[in-house]
């Protein structure tokens, strides 16, 4: 904060200031006036500078919407991005079939900026063609300064689950009711729930760019049904572990404390350019707060992107692994790690969700992304995944790797916040394949 001026001191610069002014050549006189030691106090509202927007050049879904309603309108280059993107939520993929709504995303930087990551919400209402009815509220706060972060998530569900048993796909060597739950023929069956989740994490920064914290998670299925088997049907992979486990077949609940570091140096939240992701965290499922069994899960979580050029910054080679781990006690049958069942539900995209499960799970993705069109409206990626699990039978985890991979299309959505539209086909093995339509990139 500057120190108050004297009344002399104000005198003597304001006559110094008048003199440099008349006296000097008339082609300099502002600039002597613009470069005098005053400017940044009295004379700081005269010198005005246009703001660097980042995305200057850019052409996201609000500019073709105004050059449809106003096509003579020049843009203005010191409006504001507005942080908020609503739009019907449109999607289809293996898992869900094909799905109508609507969805709003929001970002925006709460202090000030490089200091302050960029804070996202999304929320989102819709039904789709196999009977689901989802929503879904989600946040991820970054107070100024990164002195605290929030993350959590609100779900309240009418849903599906396409189940393929346990494991990576190869056949236990064991009893029938082994094979079976291995599953190696990958036999569908499906599983109708209602699903209920709140999850709420606090972080604190202990120093730059890391942040330990806490939480609590709760996972509740009820009216959990398998309609295409006759009553009475117990030799399904669902059944069997049940029965192996001791677990209710028709509702759980999956209540557990969260514990979990995170380091974080990404420069945007929905589409990052360049820097780190690192979580590492522990859930403890327990009894006294509502769960059917104890239990002990490890996850981790890494992301790192390097932008392959300055001019063109969205030309970036993206890699992902996540990994999760049953360590101690017993996880309910539809809540074991596996294919898509990250915190986004975006990975192993090729294969419906939990397509690939087990007690150990681990995956890894890498991505390459590139613009198309010059205004950035357009661009692209191609993208290769791989994944292990175990089934507790004989195979066990990074014996067996299961491929998936394709390519796909973005439509910049809103440039302020850098939230796509993601359109991408990608396919796996036993015919795995599907078109997947999302907000924002899988990682």
């Amino acid at each position: 904060m500057h120190k108050p001026l004297r009344y002399t001191t104000i005198l003597k610069s304001a006559a110094l200031l008048t003199i440099a002014v008349l006296f000097a050549p008339k082609g300099y006189a502002q600039v002597q006036a613009t470069t005098d030691s005053l400017k940044t106090d009295s004379l700081q509202a005269d010198t005005i500078k246009k703001p660097k927007v980042e995305y200057a050049g850019q052409y996201d879904i609000s500019d073709l919407i105004q050059d449809v309603i106003h096509p003579n309108k020049k843009p203005d280059s010191l409006k504001k991005k507005s942080g908020i993107t609503l739009m019907p939520n449109v999607a289809s993929n293996p898992s869900i079939g094909f799905q109508i709504g609507i969805k709003a995303v929001a970002g925006r930087v709460l202090g000030r900026e490089p200091g302050t990551l960029m804070s996202v919400a999304a929320t989102s209402a819709s039904i789709t063609t196999k009977g689901i009815i989802y929503f879904y509220l989600s946040h991820n706060v970054f107070t100024p300064g990164n002195h605290w972060n929030l993350q959590g998530s609100l779900v309240a569900a009418k849903t599906l689950t396409p189940d393929f048993g346990i494991g990576i796909g190869e056949a236990a060597n064991g009893s029938e009711a082994d094979r079976i739950l291995s599953n190696p023929d990958r036999k569908g069956y499906v599983l109708h729930s209602l699903f209920y989740n709140f999850r709420e994490k606090v972080y604190k920064q202990v120093t730059d760019n890391l942040f330990l914290g806490a939480g609590v998670s709760f996972d509740i299925r009820r009216s959990i049904e398998d309609r295409n088997n006759p009553v009475g049907e117990t030799q399904t992979p669902y059944y069997i572990y049940n029965e192996r486990n001791g677990f209710n077949n028709s509702s759980y609940s999956s209540n557990g404390l969260l514990f979990n570091a995170q380091y974080t140096t990404r420069d945007n939240q929905n589409r990052a350019y360049k820097g780190i992701y690192a979580d590492a965290g522990i859930r403890v499922n327990q009894t006294w707060i509502g769960s059917t069994k104890n239990a002990t899960q490890l996850t981790t979580d890494f992301r790192k992107y390097w932008s392959l050029s300055k001019r063109n910054p969205e030309h970036v080679i993206a890699f992902w692994n996540w990994t999760s781990f049953v360590i101690g006690g017993a996880l309910p049958y539809l809540e074991l790690p596996g294919t898509g069942r990250d915190p986004s539900f975006r990975s192993g995209r090729g294969y419906t969700v939990t397509y690939f499960k087990g007690t150990q799970y681990a995956y890894s993705e890498v991505e390459y992304r590139f613009p198309i069109t010059r205004n950035k409206f357009i661009s692209g990626v191609t993208f290769f995944n791989m994944q292990t699990a175990n089934d507790d039978l004989g195979t066990k985890i990074g014996q067996v790797w299961q491929p998936g991979g394709g390519a796909g299309l973005r439509v910049l959505f809103n440039k302020a916040t850098r939230t796509n539209l993601c359109i991408d086909y990608a396919f796996g093995k036993y015919g795995a394949k599907g078109l997947f339509l999302g907000l924002n990139e899988a990682f």
